[in-house]
């Protein structure tokens, strides 16, 4: 297996998607995000992951990020498997990793195919067997059955 190195893939990611929602203020994206919209929820975790606005805060990050994520948002899902590859605001599991960047690739998102692709590089055959399988529930499932 050969490691990769996100430390560098996720930030730049997050600020090309920062400032996406259009809010006045963190208080309102906060008070958006609690009340069920993932654009908002999305922001949100953007804010904790790079500070902007907030003391940075990656386990609020990783928290906003699988809401929207488990709603269906594949840019939260891509972000939330990138944490996953990288074991920053979550554990490092890669395929917990790979089960959200596969879902957040079934609907489309282009970088999330990229990072799944990069993070099957890290696991053995069997583990990438059990990933594809726990990927497909996921995704039957509405988002509500994937490994946390």
């Amino acid at each position: 297996m050969k490691s990769v190195n996100y430390t560098f893939i996720l930030p730049i990611f997050i600020s090309l998607i920062a400032n996406s929602y259009p809010a006045s203020n963190f208080n309102d994206i906060r008070r958006m995000a609690e009340l069920g919209d993932t654009v908002a929820q999305l922001n949100l975790g953007n804010s904790y992951y790079t500070g902007e606005g907030v003391p940075q805060n990656y386990n609020e990050a990783a928290k906003w990020y699988r809401i929207a994520a488990k709603k269906g948002n594949p840019v939260a899902q891509n972000n939330l498997g990138m944490m996953y590859s990288i074991g920053i605001g979550v554990p490092k599991r890669f395929i917990r990793a790979y089960v959200w960047s596969s879902v957040a690739a079934a609907q489309g998102n282009d970088q999330a195919k990229k990072n799944r692709d990069l993070v099957s590089r890290e696991l053995t055959r069997a583990q990438l067997a059990r990933a594809q399988q726990m990927a497909q529930r996921c995704f039957e499932s509405d988002y509500q059955d994937c490994g946390r």
